[in-house]
């Protein structure tokens, strides 16, 4: 049986030295007095062809068609389907970062009770995302004010970064080592005069319609890491752009792949494929993104179905007469789980005696749930849409480490 060869390398990133200087004195003595920096500058990719092995170019055409199945399932519920998967990848976005919260938190922060940070920020994540992809909407072109508008979204209210939101970086960046200087760092992105270049060349890369869309989506982000614009959530916007470039391009038309729950099921080998990249190794990027979004796109269908069943069965737990406030209250509690009593008046209309008495209805079947200690001003969850909030991105971790 022949082999089969490897596919064309893709330029490697270049070494540049760049003179150093502490803006802040601190660190070791070593920190104080580092006078250079070796910067990695990525190539140029805005013309580059993308050709894939069989095996690999193979992998990226089933994950595409499985995202398309998954886009295209349960038309009529796309709303709630719609709804957590936008939030189950803004968690698991954030949850690569080490920003974690309880799903209640997350919730609560949803409808604006700001008491925990990382929850609010895992929310600011989601306003991203959703900013990234209404800006492609109808195949327009991703543009460089989209991810300073997505930016501002997400660090806009960042108690220590929201000077910086919607901003490009005018310093030298770094990832990992010391906190006073990128002595010892694991990677050091390019100088900040270069960042308008390298986004231009970017977005032409991502504008293009002749290329694998998998693959395509794939390198954008990975290039996008590696230009590192901000001085904080380069993770989280890039990991939107994998969104928007697939919605652009049509894969999606109303859903968004969860494929960061699998991405931070193997978090140390989601950051070496980047760094096989920058060393001109496009294919395990590509391999691995494809396997993470079929992943994320099978047990999303798994959650259509069950989204598909959880009216009907909060029905016989309620027992509601159809055009009752309570039976009005559940048709649209799938694709609006989050809510206040004063919500449900707004949304259903009627005596506000009769929604309140309906939201007590659910609450003793064990439909919602409170979210917060209030005696007044509740916040509901849907618990069953909580649960799978939670549960789909564990499923997805789950078969990514098998």
């Amino acid at each position: 049986m022949a082999t089969e060869q490897a596919g064309p390398a893709w330029p490697a990133h270049v070494p540049e030295v760049r003179p150093w200087r502490q803006s802040y004195r601190g660190g070791t003595i070593e920190d104080r007095t580092l006078t250079e920096v070796v910067t990695m500058r990525p190539p140029l990719i805005a013309g580059l062809e993308v050709q894939l092995t069989p095996a690999v170019g193979a992998a990226a055409e089933a994950c595409v068609r499985e995202i398309v199945a998954l886009d295209h399932s349960h038309g009529a519920d796309l709303k709630a389907l719609e709804t957590l998967l936008l939030r189950t990848e803004s968690v698991a976005s954030s949850k690569i970062e080490r920003i974690e919260a309880s799903v209640e938190d997350f919730a609560r922060a949803l409808h604006g009770i700001r008491s925990n940070a990382s929850a609010t920020s895992m929310v600011a994540a989601a306003e991203a995302l959703v900013a990234m992809i209404n800006s492609v909407e109808g195949g327009a072109d991703i543009e460089i004010e989209h991810l300073l508008l997505a930016h501002q979204a997400l660090m806009a209210d960042d108690q220590y970064e929201r000077a910086y939101a919607g901003r490009f970086r005018d310093m030298q960046n770094w990832i990992g080592g010391s906190d006073y200087s990128p002595r010892i760092a694991q990677f050091v992105p390019p100088a900040a005069e270069t960042v308008a270049d390298h986004l231009e060349d970017l977005v032409a890369f991502a504008n293009r319609t002749d290329l694998p869309v998998l693959a395509q989506a794939a390198i954008v982000h990975a290039q996008f890491e590696s230009i590192h614009p901000f001085t904080d959530g380069n993770g989280r916007i890039g990991r939107a752009l994998i969104n928007a470039v697939l919605r652009r391009r049509g894969a999606t038309r109303q859903v968004v792949v969860p494929l960061a729950s699998a991405l931070v099921a193997r978090r140390d080998a989601y950051f070496g494929l980047l760094t096989a990249y920058r060393a001109g190794q496009v294919e395990p990027l590509v391999l691995a993104f494809s396997t993470a979004a079929t992943v994320a796109a099978k047990e999303s269908q798994v959650t259509a179905r069950r989204i598909v069943k959880m009216p009907e069965d909060w029905r016989q737990a309620v027992g509601a007469r159809r055009g009752s406030a309570a039976a009005r209250l559940l048709d649209g509690l799938a694709a609006d789980p989050i809510f206040s009593a004063d919500d449900a008046a707004q949304a259903i209309g009627g005596p506000v005696s009769s929604v309140y008495s309906a939201v007590e209805r659910l609450h003793e079947a064990g439909v919602i749930r409170p979210l917060t200690r209030r005696v007044r001003n509740q916040v509901w969850g849907a618990s069953d849409v909580l649960d799978e909030l939670e549960g789909l991105g564990a499923r997805i971790a789950a078969a990514a480490l098998r």
